[in-house]
């Protein structure tokens, strides 16, 4: 007996895709600073901001990665799996939860 394997397209495929796609484009965004930036700037009180207490990948950059767009690329791809791993794994456990 032949087992089949079929996998169906959902839609968080193509959200996942789009993400690491974006990922991958992330190099070519804007260097100027967000909206909040520029208007602690602008206000003067960006010197009061305070550090985060840890940080997974400083400055969305993997450190020891000499080329800044492959390190900055590799943090966005990083970033996105753990992120997809958080909530598809929280998604398998609230369903499994709901079926008990």
């Amino acid at each position: 007996m032949e087992v089949k394997s079929e996998m169906k397209f959902k839609w968080w495929h193509g959200a996942l895709i789009l993400a690491l796609l974006l990922a991958i484009l992330s190099p070519l965004a804007s260097s100027s600073p967000d909206g909040l930036e520029k208007v602690a700037e602008d206000k003067g009180f960006i010197s009061t901001a305070l550090e985060p207490f840890f940080e997974i990948v400083p400055d969305y950059v993997i450190p020891g990665v000499p080329n800044e767009a492959v390190a900055t690329i590799l943090a966005g791809i990083m970033g996105t799996l753990i992120l997809f791993g958080i909530g598809y794994g929280l998604a398998k456990l609230l369903r499994a939860r709901g079926e008990a």
